[in-house]
């Protein structure tokens, strides 16, 4: 069984079409469910220009589906995957909305940070919305969402969670490790970590100057002491200290 999407039997017109191939501008036909051609003219290959790629962020059967995809589109996979593991976090999470808001908080700072410092956005923003993954399990096991717990329980279930959208194994792999140990840093780390890490900083200072005043004294000296980033102690300083 295909996917209808994929499937010859459900093509309307337009499912075989004309495009212009960038080299040398000559016409080359294209099938809906080609991911690339190579032009009879020139030789070049290239993308099909009308292909929709969106499924292919989180089907685990993609590559029986679409064939061996290009390298660009490999990559815009995984940048993609983001926003499905986004929607998993909800559905974990259910009804929990301080826990879906501070992850979606941390992703938001971690994005900021990361279009500043550079690093790997999708790890980045995998690790922060599943960098609390483990607190339901570390409440339930333990009575505690204590941080040692949360670094306990997370890697399990996050990795479920990866696993179940397609994530690469590697991907997969280096989330994990971060959330294992993202309230206790290490020597050596890698950006995305540290990326990760300043974003949940200030999700947390977020939270405790929540329907307070913010205590400035104390943010002035987390701000100096504990932040990796230079990218990550500027927003922290646009967002409490002006």
């Amino acid at each position: 069984m295909k996917c209808p999407g994929q499937d010859s039997r459900y093509w309307k017109p337009g499912a075989i079409f004309e495009t212009e191939c960038p080299e040398c501008k000559k016409p080359v036909e294209f099938f809906k469910d080609d991911t690339m051609r190579k032009c009879g003219h020139c030789g070049h290959r290239f993308v099909n220009p009308n292909m929709d790629f969106g499924c292919a962020a989180y089907c685990k059967f993609a590559d029986q589906c679409l064939g061996e995809l290009p390298p660009e589109l490999l990559a815009q996979r995984q940048e993609l995957m983001k926003d499905r593991i986004a929607v998993e976090m909800k559905k974990y999470f259910k009804q929990d909305f301080k826990r879906i808001g501070h992850a979606t908080r941390v992703a938001r700072h971690a994005e900021a940070i990361a279009g500043q410092e550079g690093g790997d956005m999708a790890v980045i923003l995998a690790a922060a919305y599943l960098h609390d993954i483990g607190i339901p399990e570390a409440e339930k096991k333990h009575g505690s969402s204590a941080a040692r717990y949360q670094e306990e329980e997370g890697p399990r279930v996050a990795r479920q969670i990866m696993e179940d959208v397609g994530a690469a194994d590697a991907m997969i792999d280096e989330v994990c490790e971060i959330i294992g140990h993202h309230h206790h840093p290490r020597e050596n780390e890698t950006l995305n970590f540290k990326i990760l890490y300043d974003a949940d900083l200030i999700a947390n200072l977020e939270d405790s100057a929540k329907n307070k005043e913010p205590d400035k004294a104390h943010i002035e000296k987390v701000i100096s002491r504990q932040f990796f980033t230079e990218s990550g102690q500027k927003r922290a300083k646009e967002i409490f200290l002006q």
